[in-house]
């Protein structure tokens, strides 16, 4: 009696009706309220000396209680003693946010700004380098993303796989990226300066009159090499850094109800990084305009920006080293699946045999696809209308900013999307954007003549018509993806067990993500080889993009029922275990029929006297 007395005020009242002799105090009101809203015949107790209880004698005004009824009411009881116990404690509140909460979701959030200012910087720089360079051209991208990016995201992912069983998540951290600060400060200070005597450019020319012409693309892969390798570089930042570094470390120190209310939110500062890094964009393209002649205005700019990548991955690193040393791990289910540690072939034998793991992955390659299928004809228009590297970058510094902009917009309407429509609603909008404004494109360029005195009237050519159409699509659909799409697919990470999630991150955002692009590059080199130029292949463009959206748009509906279940479960588990922490006691329907648990009560439902 007094071990169950003691622990928190929780009175359980015994099966058996002797019992030996303790002191009993008044009752609090709360139980008064428990037992007598029951409708039970109310109990004798003494505040003056201390009372005896030799026994309970049975009563003519009693109650039948079952028993397994008595069983019920008691877990529930202890249940819910406990559960209010349990927020006794609780840390302090800022702005109705736990301050421990705080502590993850502050830094988290600078870490995105980081990245996210970084990625806008080396994303247009990269454009202009390999678009904009002697002997190349938009045409160069297609070649880039299939036969360089893809091999060396695949090449990442293997060794990335490698290291994960090996190395400690801290370590694996600092492996990954402090590679990245060094190359892109090297390549600003070092490799391009030194461009004309490391680029084969003669070798590029012999090759060039001998090929011929249509072997312009593959060989200014040859002749810029040094500029490919920071196109692959930058594109990898985005794949690797952001996806599989950032999110997996947020997934890691995050709960899923934190991740519902925050990760959205994660966007804002991100965007605000957009916004800032596209200024920083356009006043370096304005600089190097107002240099004076015989200055390499762009090498200066480049050190300048590329400083800048070199301070701000410093600070990712110092965020990632002060979130590990002051802020604690949430607890995690430990009753999920342990999988053993896997060679590189079996991991991805694992990954492809896992329905999630393959949905996840069609989400990331429709994506990939769909967006290249749009955004190389785009930039191919826009090098024909702005053919200076300067006017080149100064519009790409307006576009990251309308679209930082824009995805600040989205960011502040997701969390009212997740919290009214749910995770599947969510995941089905950027399919839904994407296919609508890529339409709207795809029908100006194969409609143009018509729409030519149209867009004289607005003071513009066809051809800048189809420039800022080409844009909007892009700027619609990119702030869909970074304020819906990447916190569904995030999310959906969650419920994974550990090795599911750290293989299956590294395979799906480091390989997907340029097998989409690469797919899509692979699909517009096979219709411009079969029908002749871009624009001949644009209505058979349209219906293939029908098709991705449409599998896109069925993989996410299935992802959702997946997700539900396994959050249930999620759910469930962690109950369990909290129940477990707190001592509540849990009898099973074996248990209470065969009358094995401490506190038995006879078989039959003869009414029991209190």
């Amino acid at each position: 009696m007094e071990g169950l007395i003691q622990p928190r005020g929780i009175l359980s009242l015994p099966t058996k009706p002797i019992v030996a002799a303790r002191t009993l105090l008044p009752p609090s009101p709360a139980l008064k309220q428990r037992l007598f809203t029951r409708n039970l015949p109310p109990l004798s107790f003494s505040s003056n000396a201390p009372t005896k209880v030799q026994s309970f004698h049975r009563n003519p005004l009693t109650i039948s209680i079952s028993h397994k009824e008595r069983i019920n009411r008691g877990f529930i009881c202890k249940a819910e003693a406990a559960a209010a116990a349990s927020g006794e404690g609780d840390s302090p509140n800022i702005f109705g946010v736990e301050v421990t909460t705080l502590k993850k979701i502050i830094p988290l959030g600078l870490m995105f700004f980081c990245i996210l200012f970084n990625y806008t910087i080396l994303r247009d720089t990269k454009d202009v380098l390999v678009v904009t360079a002697k002997g190349s051209s938009a045409e160069i991208i297609p070649f880039l993303k299939t036969w360089v990016n893809l091999p060396m995201a695949i090449g990442f992912m293997l060794l990335y796989t490698k290291l994960s069983n090996v190395l400690s998540k801290k370590a694996l951290f600092y492996t990954v990226i402090i590679p990245f600060i060094a190359y892109f400060g090297a390549f600003g200070f070092v490799m391009y300066p030194l461009s004309n005597m490391i680029h084969p450019e003669a070798l590029a020319d012999k090759l060039l009159a001998t090929l011929g012409p249509r072997f312009m693309g593959p060989l200014a892969i040859l002749r810029i090499w040094s500029f490919c390798l920071f196109y692959v570089m930058a594109e990898l930042w985005g794949s690797v850094v952001v996806s599989v570094l950032f999110w997996g470390f947020a997934n890691q120190i995050t709960t899923v109800d934190e991740a519902k209310k925050f990760y959205p939110l994660f966007g804002l500062g991100a965007n605000v990084a957009l916004i800032f890094s596209g200024r920083t964009v356009k006043y370096f393209s304005n600089m190097r305009k107002n240099l004076g002649p015989g200055v390499d205005g762009w090498a200066v700019s480049l050190k300048a920006m590329m400083s800048i990548v070199v301070g701000m991955g410093l600070a990712i690193c110092f965020l990632y080293w002060w979130v590990n040393r002051y802020v604690p791990l949430p607890t995690r289910s430990k009753k999920k699946k342990v999988k053993p540690q896997m060679g590189m072939m079996e991991s991805l034998k694992f990954l492809v045999s896992s329905p999630y793991i393959r949905d996840l992955a069609t989400l990331v390659v429709a994506y990939g696809i769909s967006i290249n299928l749009v955004e190389v004809t785009w930039k191919s228009k826009l090098k024909a209308q702005f053919p200076s590297p300067n006017e080149y970058s100064a519009f790409m510094g307006d576009f990251s900013t309308c679209t930082g902009i824009a995805t600040f917009t989205m960011m502040l309407l997701s969390q009212y999307v997740f919290n009214k429509y749910g995770w599947g609603v969510a995941a089905k909008i950027t399919p839904t954007v994407l296919l609508l404004t890529g339409v709207a494109f795809f029908s100006l360029i194969l409609f143009g003549g018509p729409f030519a005195p149209l867009v004289a009237k607005l003071g513009m050519t066809p051809l800048l018509a189809a420039v800022y159409v080409g844009a909007l699509q892009n700027i619609f659909s990119k702030s869909a993806k970074y304020s819906l799409f990447d916190p569904c697919k995030e999310m959906a990470y969650i419920p994974l067990d550990e090795d599911t999630k750290v293989k299956g991150k590294a395979a799906i955002d480091v390989v997907c993500n340029p097998l989409g692009k690469s797919g899509g590059a692979l699909i517009q080199q096979f219709m411009i080889l079969t029908f002749g130029s871009l624009a001949s292949s644009t209505p058979y463009l349209g219906v293939i993009l029908l098709g991705i959206v449409t599998a896109w748009l069925a993989a996410a509906k299935s992802l959702e029922g997946q997700f539900n279940t396994l959050m249930s479960e999620e759910e469930l588990e962690k109950e369990m275990e909290r129940a477990a922490s707190l001592k509540i006691p849990v009898v099973s329907s074996e248990e209470a029929a065969s009358g094995e648990s401490t506190s038995q009560l006879p078989e039959t439902s003869s009414p029991t006297s209190i």
